[in-house]
């Protein structure tokens, strides 16, 4: 997608100039991933103009390889974001009605071509809100990464602006049953896969767990349940941690006290973070606590995608907090 934003705090209608930047959930995955040295594919369906081939460029120069990428349709979804500060929230304008990739079909991709040497795949719950083609892509996949015993991954990311509940948890329950390990906080979890708990913003993490515990109720085969926790102090001041659940065991990650440049990728970041440690160590603890440092970090930048190198995450894994001057 193409990000629009006022600059600084601006809100939308004291501006007359906006600031530009490539996104989508996956997307930002991807770049991450690329980042920290994963080879990584993208696929979309991008329209064959300047703005199409500017978003193949973004992903290009991060190191994603976007030989998956169809090309078609008339025009590139964006979306409007406000930044917030202090008690006055960001927001959000989505503007994707017809977009190159709403409109793809299963001919615009050769999915076992796609998959071939493939370790794992990621997807959103986004893309199959996007439209009926669009979720029938998703599920064609999951169940071919199944069958070649891929790992499979799924950020449930409910959108309310995009579908309801009741349709988003209808569709969700079909996907899953070809998912290793979802992805998502409690709130997701409500709309997304009908898991109904007393949603509050306080933190509890005896909550969190009977959350937890209630997804691998009704959802069989899955391997992992990994959320994140995100106090929200005001729009600039956030606490923020993961947790991650294999069916018997708990574990938290470290919480980090953000102050927040710009919070929107920070669940991909958070994504890319566990899939990364985890391909390289199969350890949940190590990887859940990479993920957490890896989209603290995401927190501090702006833009959609997180651009940090293994070794600044491990830095402030080891403790390396206080922001001083590196020279």
């Amino acid at each position: 997608m193409l990000r629009l934003s006022p600059p600084g705090n601006l809100r939308l209608n004291q501006t007359n100039i906006f600031d530009i930047n490539f996104g989508g959930t996956e997307a930002n995955v991807a770049v991450s991933l690329a980042g920290l040295g994963i080879h990584s594919a993208y696929m979309t369906r991008l329209p064959d103009n300047m703005i199409g081939r500017s978003a193949l460029e973004f992903l290009r120069k991060w190191g994603v390889d976007t030989s998956m990428i169809s090309l078609g349709g008339s025009r590139m979804g964006l979306y409007y974001l406000e930044n917030g500060a202090s008690f006055r929230g960001s927001q959000v304008i989505y503007d994707r009605a017809g977009s190159a990739v709403s409109e793809a079909e299963l001919e615009d991709f050769d999915f076992e071509e796609a998959l071939r040497g493939a370790s794992w795949l990621h997807v959103s719950g986004i893309t199959p809100a996007l439209s009926d083609s669009c979720c029938e892509i998703v599920r064609e996949l999951l169940i071919l990464a199944r069958k070649l015993n891929i790992t499979t991954s799924f950020d449930l990311n409910y959108r309310k602006k995009l579908w309801d509940s009741d349709k988003a948890t209808q569709v969700t329950l079909d996907l899953v049953k070809n998912v290793d390990i979802i992805m998502g906080n409690e709130e997701d979890a409500f709309n997304m896969l009908g898991i109904k708990s007393s949603f509050s913003h306080d933190i509890v993490e005896e909550r969190y767990k009977r959350v937890s515990e209630e997804i691998f109720t009704k959802i069989s085969g899955l391997k992992y349940f990994i959320t994140t926790l995100r106090e929200s102090i005001s729009a600039d001041v956030n606490r923020w941690s993961g947790m991650i659940y294999d069916g018997s065991q708990f574990y938290r990650s470290k919480v980090y006290d953000i102050n927040v440049i710009d919070r929107v990728g920070a669940g991909d970041a958070f994504c890319a973070g566990f899939i990364y440690e985890f391909l390289r160590t199969t350890d949940i603890k190590k990887s859940i606590d990479f993920a957490a440092a890896a989209s603290a970090f995401k927190h501090t930048i702006i833009g959609d995608v997180n651009v940090f190198s293994e070794n600044e995450i491990r830095s402030l894994l080891d403790g390396n907090i206080y922001g001083r001057i590196n020279r």
